[in-house]
């Protein structure tokens, strides 16, 4: 076959095509008020992984070792993801005021040392927190840094945000960073019922969980803030803020799935009702 190949829009042309939804799709209807608009972000959290079977189970204390520790390594995939994602974020971005604040979200998964007084400050930062995650469930660095145990699957859904995050306008990659708003819920059940649920997980792994219940209510208050006044355009941009929101959430319900299914047996029972979620 000789089709050309479809190559993906540079950020330049898919920011232009954004700016061009502002008077597309949504009719004449004005946007939503900055309450309104916050509240129907917000109520996208019932879509969040927390939700997810497998983190249900994972909550109850249902979970076997070796299961919590393939999801540990699956997830590390994600996490050496997110300062690429940011990367990418950072190198489309035009606006430095914004890349000054966005940066510290790379230093935060990457670490870093600042010399001064003192011996200055050292922060190893959110990557090595989660390998000692690793350490705590029973795994070597070596299992967890090697991605030997991640599922294609797995993979192929983080990738699937790392390139929308590079192919994507700034703003949107952005906006798919809100899936935060929820995120400290979930560090903090893991807080709360591990210790009791799996007793012989070493509790000092759980820092990187201790260390996000700051750090994302920081980034969300960011990334809200920027998402409700640029995306308050028009309500067509309200509405892409919402679908692009809808997408990050899949993204983390299909990496939900892709562990789930590596380390699970799973039954198949037959048809269920269309649109429902797994179950």
């Amino acid at each position: 076959m000789n089709a050309r190949m479809q190559t993906a829009a540079p950020p330049e042309a898919a920011h232009a095509e954004l700016l061009s939804a502002r008077g597309a799709g949504a009719g004449d209807l004005p946007p939503w008020s900055a309450e309104e608009f916050e509240a129907l972000l917000r109520e996208k959290g019932t879509s969040y992984h927390i939700y997810h079977p497998f983190h249900v189970m994972m909550a109850e204390g249902r979970l076997t070792r070796s299961q919590l520790q393939g999801w540990v390594a699956n997830r590390f995939y994600y996490q050496i993801a997110i300062p690429v994602k940011d990367a990418a974020i950072l190198s489309n971005c035009s606006d430095r005021e914004i890349r000054r604040e966005w940066i510290q979200r790379i230093l935060d998964h990457d670490g870093y040392a600042q010399l001064g007084d003192g011996g200055g400050i050292h922060d190893p930062g959110g990557i090595e927190a989660w390998i000692r995650l690793g350490e705590a469930v029973g795994l070597s660095r070596d299992d967890v840094t090697s991605l030997r145990y991640v599922a294609p699957a797995a993979r192929f859904a983080v990738d699937a945000y790392i390139n929308f995050a590079r192919q994507r306008p700034w703003q949107e990659a952005v906006a798919s960073s809100l899936t935060e708003l929820f995120a400290p819920h979930i560090h903090q059940q893991r807080i709360d019922t591990w210790p009791t649920q799996y007793p012989w997980v070493d509790t000092a792994g759980l820092q990187y969980f201790r260390n996000r219940l700051t750090q994302a209510r920081r980034d969300v208050e960011h990334g809200l803030r920027f998402t409700l006044d640029y995306f308050s355009q028009s309500r067509a941009l309200q509405q892409r803020a919402l679908d692009i929101l809808q997408f990050k959430l899949d993204v983390l319900w299909a990496l939900a799935d892709a562990i789930m299914l590596s380390q699970c047996e799973v039954h198949i029972a037959g048809p269920r009702e269309l649109g429902a979620r797994a179950q």
